[in-house]
């Protein structure tokens, strides 16, 4: 069973900066794509940034040149620095990432959701 732990979200003042953390724990034989989504009250959920196994990253245009996903793969984690924060961009945040799972007859991908984390930006 693999579990994805998010950490570091909260209240902050529009302007402010916060990182979330995600990270992968359990028995799989390796991390594909790991993205970060978000759900604002009333819309739907959104990709906010992706990175490949490769660190590719890949953002939404509406935070290019404020946030920045990164990841550590000795650690199995994955980072999203949020910079210049918005009252828009308050929302519930969810890591997703893409492990590969040892079967019978070779592997297979599936995709893991964290639980959320609320960020707040107050104006």
């Amino acid at each position: 069973q693999v579990q994805l732990v998010e950490s570091g979200g909260g209240l902050v003042q529009a302007g402010g900066s916060l990182r979330l953390s995600c990270t992968a724990s359990g028995s799989f034989l390796s991390i594909a794509s790991m993205g970060w989504y978000r759900q604002a009250p009333g819309k739907q959920r959104e990709l906010v940034a992706s990175i490949t196994s490769g660190s590719t990253p890949d953002y939404a245009d509406s935070v290019k040149g404020r946030f920045t996903i990164s990841r550590d793969n000795a650690k199995n984690t994955k980072y999203l620095q949020m910079n210049s924060l918005k009252p828009e961009n308050t929302a519930v945040y969810f890591c997703n990432t893409m492990v590969v799972l040892a079967t019978d007859f070779g592997s297979r991908y599936v995709d893991v959701w964290g639980q959320g984390t609320l960020i707040t930006v107050s104006s």
